[in-house]
């Protein structure tokens, strides 16, 4: 498929979530991570894979924050946008992150870690930039449910019920996502899908114990004949998977 400069991936992504944030990320990830964090002294934040830097936009200004991604627009759009006591830094996080500060009180993947290959050298690199006891938080697409072209929404009409069809879970998988489907040319970007038993893996390799695992589901609402089934639906298959996790050494 052809590339064109109009199709980048920086560009589709930051149009996508705008300078607050995708819809999820302002009625959803932001409020339920901010009300779990709610009472602990975050000083300093090291958001990895961070795109335009839409964090650093709702962090309080005490907290000193570093991003880091390997898409020179997204860069350059973060540093537009951002506060200016916002710090960014290009690097491939799977690699080596370019960051000399090794104490952080906190880091995080939000919606990032699904799109590097190598999620558990990202992880272990996360890992070695936290002091003892900081905390590394990974929001993911629910990786039981939201599985590109493995997972999809199906209806009975004997039961009157919408259900979730998933077709694979087990299996690691590279997952091609057309930015603009349906257009002749375009470009893909890919998700990396991975059973939760290989997170918590990485997790315990990395030194890095699990103390919270959180589930969000959409708050929208449906309308027409189906509204109650699809809002029940909604209410059963979350969204968001989200694990909060304390280095031990």
């Amino acid at each position: 498929m052809a590339k064109t400069s109009w199709d980048s991936p920086d560009r589709w992504y930051d149009n996508l979530v705008g300078e607050k944030g995708h819809y999820y990320h302002q009625s959803l990830i932001f409020p339920n991570l901010f009300k779990i964090l709610s009472g602990e002294k975050i000083d300093s934040w090291l958001d990895l894979g961070c795109g335009n830097g839409v964090l650093s936009r709702h962090l309080p200004k005490t907290v000193e924050y570093f991003g880091v991604d390997n898409g020179k627009g997204l860069l350059a759009a973060a540093k537009d946008a951002s506060p200016k006591s916002a710090q960014f830094f290009l690097g491939d996080v799977t690699k080596k992150i370019p960051v000399e500060k090794t104490d952080f009180s906190h880091a995080s993947f939000i919606l990032s870690l699904q799109n590097m290959e190598d999620g558990q050298k990202a992880i272990a690199g996360a890992s070695k930039h936290l002091r003892a006891d900081g905390k590394l938080i990974l929001v993911l697409n629910h990786p039981s449910f939201r599985i590109p072209r493995q997972t999809e929404w199906g209806y009975d009409e004997k039961t009157k019920i919408q259900y979730r069809r998933i077709n694979a879970y087990m299996s690691p998988l590279k997952i091609p996502i057309a930015m603009h489907p349906g257009k002749k040319e375009s470009i893909s970007t890919y998700s990396f899908h991975h059973p939760l038993s290989t997170y918590t893996h990485w997790l315990k390799e990395a030194h890095l114990q699990i103390l919270s695992i959180e589930e969000w589901c959409s708050d929208k609402k449906s309308e027409g004949g189906r509204a109650k089934s699809e809002d029940r639906a909604r209410l059963e298959f979350p969204l968001f998977l989200t694990l909060i996790a304390k280095k031990t050494g």
